[in-house]
């Protein structure tokens, strides 16, 4: 079996819009309760869940980057730059959360990585 995308997430310079937005328009259910205001978003049980964020440049347009979930991150991102890609950064590990990485793949999208 392959490795699977386990979420999403948008990144918006103006994340409470873009949040409004997507739970208005597929009913999902976000809760941006932390410090970060971090949307944690509940898509309702089918498919997987994700997040919306904001972001701090404001020259930066946002993004939607897919997570996969690998066994070592280490291992993927220095297969992704065998094959072409573009290690971005990681692995690294978000206080009380995950470990992650992110790269781009040969066509330029930016694709996260998460280990478990």
């Amino acid at each position: 079996m392959g490795d699977p995308v386990i979420h999403f997430e948008f990144a918006s310079k103006d994340s409470d819009k873009l949040k409004d937005f997507y739970s208005e328009a597929f009913d999902w259910k976000i809760d941006s309760n932390n410090p970060m205001n971090y949307g944690l978003v509940d898509t309702g049980g089918e498919g997987i869940p994700g997040g919306i964020g904001g972001i701090a440049d404001p020259s930066y347009p946002g993004h939607l980057t897919i997570y996969v979930k690998v066994a070592s991150i280490e291992k993927a991102l220095a297969k992704v730059e065998s094959l072409g890609g573009k290690k971005l950064w990681g692995p690294m590990e978000v206080p009380g959360g995950p470990t992650l990485g992110l790269f781009e793949d040969p066509a330029g999208h930016r694709v996260g990585l998460t280990e478990g």
